[in-house]
């Protein structure tokens, strides 16, 4: 990370190039120009939910709501099973009446486990799709970054993007109306 300038860390390998914004509706823009520039890994850094910035980085990720739907079948199966074992094959006993297969007495026990699995499904799918605990990320040492939680919003290319090169990144940054643009090292 430098503000001496780009060309401060030329030997050295970098995650990537960091814009600085101080207006919400600038960073969306930038972001849009970015991704409209040919830029794939890149992320931005708000200390408010943006609506129109995850569509203007075009994230799409359609992963976690499969795993609440396979977490959710899973647990409505499970308790549906469980019962179905307990009530007709390891212990029958036969209650008022009421053959060993009551399945309406089954629902509210399978509604349970369907919503518990399918919440302990989104809770650790949340946390592995988001790389959870994150104690260390190259952006936290950026210059500034810490005003990303009060009034900043930044925008990050990262190194390993096929369309990065440094200097001409840098400059498309520039041209974004980017308050400043960093370099954020390993």
């Amino acid at each position: 990370m430098s503000r001496l300038g780009i060309d401060a860390m030329a030997d050295t390998a970098i995650y990537g190039l960091m814009a600085e914004f101080h207006d919400p509706s600038a960073l969306v823009a930038a972001t849009r120009r970015a991704v409209d520039a040919g830029y794939r890994k890149l992320d931005a850094y708000s200390p408010f939910p943006i609506e129109e910035l995850a569509e203007a980085l075009r994230f799409r990720d359609r992963r976690l709501p499969l795993m609440v739907l396979v977490g959710g079948i899973v647990g409505g199966l499970s308790g549906f099973g469980l019962q179905y074992w307990i009530n007709v094959i390891n212990y029958p006993l036969i209650a008022g009446g009421k053959p060993y297969f009551a399945w309406p007495n089954f629902i509210p026990v399978t509604f349970e486990t369907t919503i518990l699995f399918a919440a302990l499904a989104a809770v650790f799918g949340m946390f592995a799709l988001n790389g959870l605990p994150l104690p260390y990320h190259p952006v936290f040492n950026a210059p500034g970054f810490a005003l990303a939680s009060r009034d900043r919003f930044f925008l990050v290319i990262e190194a390993g993007d096929p369309k990065f090169d440094r200097h001409a990144t840098a400059e498309m940054l520039r041209g974004l109306t980017a308050d400043e643009v960093v370099e954020v090292a390993n």
